[in-house]
């Protein structure tokens, strides 16, 4: 079968590798239609993580099954599916406490399993033709329709980038009418800010200065875009706060001034932020949670879903290079914000969130730039790594064939 296959950093390639096969009873074999390209699997390309020549890349997995192990009761052949990227068995300590995307059972190494990512077990990824899927019954989500349907693209985005959306959303503990900040309008971003719109937040503000990005969060309802190249995003979202401080927080003695922030912050970009002064150019791995810490009011909440590795050869410093990064610890602690973090628990949320695009009450697709056969799969990785010409989220169709 075809398959993208990285080879060394900025390096991927479409090659033909060994069907995968069933390994074990719980197993079956998935026939892709649909494989998106995630900002996490930047990090693998170049060269950010440790990962050997002749890993399959693809974790944002939808298609159709097409062979089942004797022990899979509930899926079957023909069956239309959305992967979770958390690979789990349903049944270890942390699975059964609605945690896999820490199980213990499915990586010999860690207490996390996923396809196609370092670090994350022996799986291959789905930007491929067929992609072997562990401990089906628990780990394949049905869906409804047929391949290419309207839903496809809405779909196949229930895998990863809208679950971990709204998961931030839960980390940041957003609730109705609440005050926003999202730090990075990629897909994740994107994601988190129609989670706050589902969740009833009453202001949202998403910050980025990639343009394509921020015309984007103008299709969320209510959502506000911030371009820190325009000037430093907290004072920003501060100013842009005003009318509702004055029309609302003052009728409570002394929370206009004193809580003048958001009550909720997401940090959806992780260790490779660029700095606030000098935007798309040096990178600045502590930069958003020192907003965040700036922007939050006391008693809020941060939810910091974008990724930091504890292990980065490409980090700014030594303590970079090596995960530690400085923290304002002090001033968070004085101000009663709780922080969580960590990878979303896609199983937790997919069924929900696929049954309200089920019923057209989200459309995640939005942020779809990009439907691409596997053959071009090596040109988009190398944009969408330079963040070049509106390459914002790319599918990419393995049964459609480059022109």
């Amino acid at each position: 079968m075809r398959a993208v296959v990285w080879k060394e950093p900025h390096k991927v390639v479409v090659e033909q590798v060994e069907d995968p096969k069933i390994q074990e009873p719980a197993d079956a074999i998935l026939r892709l239609t649909t494989a998106a390209i995630c900002g996490s699997d930047l990090h693998m390309y170049e060269g950010r993580t440790p990962i050997e020549p002749g890993q399959v890349f693809g974790h944002e997995n939808l298609g159709v099954i097409e062979e089942v192990g004797p022990g899979v009761r509930m899926i079957k052949p023909g069956d239309r599916v959305v992967l979770p990227f958390n690979i789990a068995c349903g049944f270890c300590f942390n699975c059964v406490r609605q945690y896999p995307n820490a199980c213990l059972t499915v990586n010999p190494e860690s207490h996390s399993g996923g396809y196609g990512y370092a670090g994350m077990g022996p799986f291959r990824g789905g930007q491929a033709e067929l992609v072997r899927v562990p401990f089906a019954d628990y780990n394949c989500l049905k869906l409804p329709g047929r391949p290419g349907d309207e839903y496809e693209d809405d779909f196949v985005l229930l895998a990863d980038v809208f679950p971990t959306g709204f998961h931030a959303t839960e980390q940041a503990h957003v609730r109705a009418g609440d005050s926003v900040a999202i730090f990075g309008a990629g897909p994740v971003g994107l994601m988190a800010a129609l989670s706050a719109r589902i969740q009833g937040a009453a202001e949202i503000y998403v910050v980025d200065c990639v343009k394509e990005r921020l015309e984007k969060v103008e299709r969320i309802e209510g959502a506000i875009p911030v371009d820190f190249s325009q000037g430093d995003p907290v004072e920003q979202i501060l100013d842009l706060r005003k009318p509702m401080r004055e029309k609302i927080q003052n009728l409570h003695p002394g929370s206009g001034d004193k809580m003048p922030g958001v009550m909720c912050g997401i940090d959806a970009v992780g260790y490779e932020a660029w700095a606030d002064d000098a935007p798309g150019g040096r990178q600045e791995p502590n930069q958003i949670i020192n907003d965040l810490a700036r922007l939050v009011n006391p008693t809020g909440h941060i939810g910091l879903i974008g990724v930091y590795f504890p292990e980065d050869p490409g980090g700014v410093d030594e303590d970079a290079k090596k995960g530690i990064f400085k923290f304002p610890l002090g001033q968070v602690w004085n101000n009663g914000i709780s922080i969580e973090m960590g990878q979303a628990p896609v199983k937790r949320y997919n069924e929900y969130l696929r049954d309200l695009i089920c019923n057209d009450l989200a459309k995640p697709s939005f942020l779809v730039s990009h439907r691409l056969p596997l053959e071009d799969a090596p040109d988009a990785y190398e944009k969408f790594d330079q963040r070049v010409e509106g390459y914002t989220k790319i599918l990419l169709k393995p049964q459609q064939r480059a022109a």
